[in-house]
């Protein structure tokens, strides 16, 4: 685990029979534990996994995509795809990346090579099908983050991993996790 003061154990997430019809929810009291919490989910992440992020605007959900994304190794910046509707990141197989107990991992830390982000917002279920989106999720050398997802509900996988966001201040954010 990191320094940071956001404990957590997300074993669930790379075994979904074992987070079938489970929640777990997180507290996070600024924008640097939001990002924290999505650099802990990175390293569960095994390859195949659809990460459907859902919630109010401004409450958190690119924040975390930032950690995630740093946490997968990705050089930045993040930003959302708002206007692009879909981005992807390819690892190239030199990467290293800390993790967050400070070791440094080489290839294969991964099964996956392409991370897409897709920002669903502007769009619905047949645009992000004609994007390309069952060749995207069809394969375990993929992770797809879907924002928004809870517009585009119709098309998504039933093993995806669901994460709302609550904004409860200003700073303080309710993350909860489930797998519906």
């Amino acid at each position: 685990m990191s320094n940071s003061p956001v404990q957590v154990n997300l074993d669930f997430v790379i075994n979904p029979s074992y987070y079938e019809n489970m929640t777990k929810e997180y507290i996070t009291h600024d924008s640097k534990e939001t990002q924290e919490l999505g650099k802990i989910l990175a390293e569960e992440l095994r390859g195949g996994e659809v990460i459907c992020l859902s919630g109010d605007l401004g409450a958190g959900k690119t924040t975390f995509t930032q950690g995630l994304l740093k946490g997968l190794g990705v050089k930045g910046p993040y930003t959302s795809p708002t206007f692009l509707i879909i981005k992807q990141y390819h690892i190239a197989p030199d990467m290293k990346r800390k993790t967050n107990t400070k070791k440094i991992l080489k290839v294969p830390w991964h099964r996956f090579y392409d991370i897409y982000h897709i920002d669903a917002y502007r769009v619905g279920a047949e645009d992000v099908s004609n994007l390309g989106w069952q060749e995207i999720i069809s394969t375990d050398k993929n992770v797809t983050i879907i924002e928004w997802a809870d517009r585009v509900r119709d098309i998504i996988p039933s093993d995806a991993l669901w994460i709302n966001f609550k904004w409860l201040d200003e700073k303080k954010r309710k993350i909860i996790f489930n797998s519906k």
